[in-house]
């Protein structure tokens, strides 16, 4: 990838990537894992150590993703989170003569020798040479040389990836050269090629950035999951007409949602929803004891269920047309506001007779425990306050 190609494709590929878009994330990766890569190992000279940096450098830039305006910024902000990983780990590793794999490798083979003892050997002996190899380089010439030799041996690409001019890259070089025995550059040169990260570095990272840190989706997802009794999940209050209309919006989401985890929170979410709806709505349906009062129960559980509808489609589009966080929280909140007002203002007046004849009945001066703790006032306000916590810890803290 030539060092346009590559400003080219940060350009398109961030804006997405903030939104929540792993696929776009995991293209940045591709395209910057050498870069990543070999700042660490220029500082560890470590190779498994380097990759290890490398996972949780990516991991960390996308978890603050959304806190970088400006997309130029990208790559000086991931070279300095990878440098500051990287020294933090010499640190913390300073005293060991073994680094790594050699350090197990070469313990493992003292306490009980086997037959692929000469295998493991070489894995030593690697790790040592890598030691060794970069020790050797001037300390200003490590990165931009690994980066030579992984990147096409094009000192354009390397001073684009580093964020120097290609003279400051080409001098570097040729202090390299000067310093270091044509032999062992030639052998530097070999090590550098074959310790470069795959593309199943790539995969490994995008599989870990699912978990790491919530999308927009997932961070609606879970709303929608955590929403519970204030209707969020509850899509249709019969199970007929909420089968149908959950499995309409889930095929939806099932081509649109970059995120496997996403799905299975909605889906969670909604089949959650469904069934807690399906008790509630019999559970209401017991109180009517008229045919009069059976209408007015049931036309309250259909325009809850053409609200729950029209809220999960709003949060599903909010989705699939990757907009922002911002506007995924105001149509979490005007929904949750709309299902708020349903089950404390709504509700309680469709309910208020039969609720009354119900409290004279048992001898009660209000509503039974079981209806306070579905449908009262503070069951609303703890679902609500339980919704909006989690969401904002999953997009603020996680």
């Amino acid at each position: 990838m030539t060092s346009a190609m590559l400003e080219s494709m940060l350009q398109n590929e961030l804006p997405a990537a903030r939104k929540g878009c792993t696929r776009s994330y995991g293209r940045i990766v591709l395209a910057c894992q050498n870069t990543v890569t070999s700042i660490a190992l220029a500082i560890t000279r470590d190779v498994q150590a380097s990759e290890d940096i490398a996972q949780e450098a990516f991991i960390k830039a996308w978890q603050q993703l959304t806190q970088l305006n400006n997309n130029v910024s990208f790559l000086p902000w991931l070279r300095q989170i990878t440098r500051n990983l990287a020294r933090d780990w010499l640190r913390a590793n300073h005293q060991r003569p073994l680094s790594g794999e050699a350090a197990e490798i070469a313990i493992g083979m003292a306490a009980d020798p086997a037959p692929d003892g000469a295998d493991a050997m070489v894995r030593v002996e690697e790790e040592l040479a890598a030691e060794e190899i970069i020790s050797a380089l001037p300390e200003d010439s490590r990165e931009a040389l690994l980066l030579f030799y992984r990147e096409g041996q094009s000192s354009q690409q390397v001073a684009t990836l580093l964020g120097l001019s290609d003279a400051a890259v080409r001098k570097r070089l040729s202090r390299a050269r000067a310093t270091v025995r044509d032999e062992m550059l030639k052998r530097f040169g070999e090590f550098a090629r074959s310790t470069a990260p795959g593309s199943a570095f790539a995969a490994v990272v995008s599989s870990a950035v699912m978990l790491a840190a919530p999308s927009t989706a997932s961070a609606i997802a879970i709303g929608m999951a955590g929403a519970g009794k204030v209707g969020a999940g509850g899509v249709g209050a019969n199970t007929v007409g909420g089968g149908a209309a959950g499995g309409a919006v889930g095929a939806v989401a099932n081509g649109l949602m970059p995120n496997p985890p996403d799905l299975w929170l909605i889906f969670g979410g909604i089949s959650i929803g469904m069934l807690a709806a399906w008790f509630a709505s019999l559970y209401l349906l017991r109180y009517a004891e008229t045919s009069v009062e059976q209408v007015q129960v049931r036309k309250f559980l259909r325009l809850h269920n053409v609200t729950t509808v029209l809220f999960c489609s709003s949060m599903f589009g909010v989705v699939a047309l990757k907009l922002s966080v911002v506007t995924g929280l105001t149509v979490l909140a005007i929904g949750m506001i709309v299902l708020n007002y349903q089950y404390l203002i709504t509700l309680p007046r469709v309910m208020a007779p039969m609720l009354a004849r119900d409290a004279a009945r048992h001898g009660r001066n209000g509503p039974s425990w079981v209806y306070r703790s579905m449908f009262g006032r503070a069951a609303m306000v703890t679902a609500t306050v339980f919704t909006v916590a989690m969401v904002l810890y999953t997009m603020l803290v996680r």
